[in-house]
This record gives structure tokens, C-alpha cells and sequence, in this order.
């Protein structure tokens, strides 16, 4: 059998040659086959994480959904123990009867519900400043209390006071609409009551430190209301925040009295001033006042016993007696979860 072989004089092409030539093409078309295999792979490889990332993200969106769905109708479902307990206690229900428990301790009270776990929280409107009627003296003082420098202390008491005014004069620090238009984006003042309490981060000179309160700071959402009945303050319902800012006394001293508050079951208006160290005579008490609570906030929020989803509601409600009861005056379906437990 004759072998090919090899010749070495210049152009001359072998049979040899001939079969290298011919391997190395053969070579050269299985490796773009192997690379063609591998980009299918890898092609294959992303389509399916992408896939199988879409339906991981898919499903803990939907368990998120549930959850949330649940303390939803948990929170509701604390909404409306609140409202009952409320009833149940109102003067109008009840008529001469002491409350057994005091609704307005300012205190997160739990509840179940199945697995499920709500808390729920009455707040007397009253007990607040009512920021659609406070004077001049009163917004002047209350800020002084709080701790606010000049000059932001008069701007923030002109700018809340021109908001409210029916005119478009600004006072010395106050500010109208052509301040409000000349901001960036510009809107204009109400000109009118504030709806609600939150309108006071649109006032000149507001910010969200001093309305939200810094920690361990109060915070004017606390103390200010629109929707308070009186433009003085119910003594008997009144948080340590609202104290401090009405009256001027530490928070520390004023946490003392509403703790001290709690525990008397019958309360008088000179109950309330002896704890706080107050004369019969003191101007002070022309800002108070000790009446039954007729404007309540019901907030309340749920979640399921295993889960940190939660939803948190409130809704503002007054007493009216008779069959009705109350009617909702205002809802907040989504509220602010705050931890306070």
C-alpha cells in the first residue's frame, strides 16, 4: 500500500498536504458548531433565569398583595371595635354612666381576629389646637414653646395667618399669592380654612423636621387640628405634646400628668389643673376647657400574626346622638404607618 508523503521542492502540493488542508477545515467547522451550540445554551440559560425570576417576583408580589389585602380588612375590622367601644360609651348611648375605660389614654389597645392581629386608637379632636381658630397670641406662643427662633417663628405665624385671611395683603412676615407663585413649582394660597392639617407644609416657612418632629421633638402634626369643635383645648383629653405647647411645661412633667390622668376615675377640671400646677386664676386657663369628646379620630391598623405587611386607616368621626350615632366626617384610607406600639 503506497503512503502519501511529503515533498519538500516549492510548489508542489502532496497528498499529504491535500489531507492537512482538509482537517483543518474540518476542524475549523466543528468549532464554530461548538460555539454556535454554547450561544444557544447560554441564550437558553438567560431566557430561562429571566423566566424564572418573573414568576418569583411575580408570586412575592402577589403574597405582598394578600398580606396587605388582609391587614386591610384587619385594620377595618379594628376601625369598627374602636367605633363600638365609642358607642357603647357614648353619653348619648349611656346616659349618666361613667366610662369604665378611658378610650382617650392615647395608647395602642390590641385586638384578633383569627390569625390576624389589629390595634386600634381613639384621639379626642378637641384635646388639640385648632389651627383654623387659634389668635395670633395663641400661634405666637405655641411656637415659642415649642422652641421655634426668630425670625421663622414670625414668619410662620404671619404666613399661617395670611393663608387663612380672605385677602391677598400680606403682613410684615406673612406671605401672599405672589410669593407663593413666584416658587418653583408655584401654587397659590387657600385664601380660607385649612382642610386639613397637613396644608401646613404648603405655609411659608414650614418644613417637614418641624412638622413631622425630629426624635424626641414634637412634631405640629400633634398638636394642631382642623377638626376640633372648640377653639380651646379639652384638658381632659389633651396629649403631653399638646400640654407642653400650650402651656410651656417640659414634656417630661406633662408625660407625669397624663399618666396621673389615667388613673382617676372621675376627673374635674380642678383634678386636671392640680396635677399640672396650675391656679384657678392663671391665664392659662383661658385656653382650656373640659368638655365630653364629640370629634374623634379612630385610627387603627392590622397585619397577619406571621407577617410585617401591614395597613394602617383612619377615619374622623362626630357624635350626634339619637339613632344615627355618628356620622364619618373624614377618611383616610391609606394612612401614615407609624411605630408607636
Amino acid at each position: 500500500m503506497d503512503l502519501p508523503y511529503y515533498d519538500e521542492r516549492p510548489g508542489t502540493m502532496t497528498d499529504n498536504s491535500k489531507f492537512k488542508i482538509q482537517n483543518s477545515k474540518f476542524s475549523n467547522e466543528r468549532g464554530v458548531a461548538l460555539l454556535i451550540v454554547l450561544w444557544i445554551f447560554i441564550f437558553l440559560f438567560v431566557v430561562a433565569f429571566e423566566f424564572t425570576s418573573s414568576v418569583r417576583e411575580e408570586g412575592i408580589t402577589a403574597h405582598r398583595y394578600a398580606e396587605e389585602a388582609e391587614g386591610y380588612y384587619l385594620a377595618l375590622a379594628g376601625f369598627q371595635q374602636g367605633l363600638y367601644e365609642l358607642l357603647q360609651q357614648s353619653p348619648q348611648s349611656q346616659p349618666g354612666a361613667a366610662p369604665s375605660v378611658d378610650l382617650f389614654d392615647g395608647d395602642w389597645h390590641e385586638g384578633t381576629l383569627g390569625q390576624g392581629l389589629y390595634h386600634v386608637r381613639l384621639a379626642d379632636e378637641a384635646g388639640k389646637i385648632n389651627i383654623n381658630r387659634a389668635d395670633e397670641d395663641t400661634l405666637r406662643r405655641v411656637f415659642t414653646n415649642l422652641g421655634v427662633e426668630e425670625p421663622q417663628r414670625s414668619i410662620l405665624v404671619d404666613s399661617i395667618l395670611d393663608w387663612r385671611d380672605e385677602d391677598d395683603l400680606h403682613r410684615l412676615n406673612g406671605a401672599e399669592k405672589d410669593y407663593y407663585s413666584s416658587l418653583s413649582p408655584p401654587y397659590t394660597p387657600k385664601n380660607g380654612p385649612l382642610d386639613t392639617v397637613e396644608d401646613l407644609l404648603w405655609v411659608r416657612g414650614m418644613t417637614p423636621e418641624l412638622f413631622y418632629g425630629l426624635e424626641g421633638e414634637v412634631g405640629l402634626k400633634d398638636i394642631f387640628t382642623v377638626d376640633s369643635p372648640t377653639d380651646r383645648v379639652n384638658l381632659r383629653t389633651a396629649s403631653a405634646e399638646v400640654c407642653v405647647a400650650l402651656l410651656g411645661i417640659s414634656l417630661e412633667k406633662c408625660r407625669v400628668f397624663v399618666g396621673e390622668r389615667k388613673t382617676l376615675s372621675e376627673k374635674t377640671l380642678a383634678d386636671l389643673l392640680r396635677l399640672l400646677g396650675i391656679a384657678t386664676g392663671d391665664a392659662a386657663l383661658r385656653q382650656m376647657v373640659f368638655i365630653n369628646p364629640t370629634v374623634i379620630t379612630i385610627e387603627a391598623k392590622g397585619r397577619q400574626a406571621e407577617s410585617a405587611t401591614q395597613r394602617q386607616v383612619k377615619g374622623v368621626v362626630r357624635m350626634v346622638g339619637g339613632t344615627k350615632g355618628f356620622e364619618l366626617i373624614r377618611w383616610v384610607d391609606r394612612d401614615t404607618i407609624r411605630n408607636e406600639e
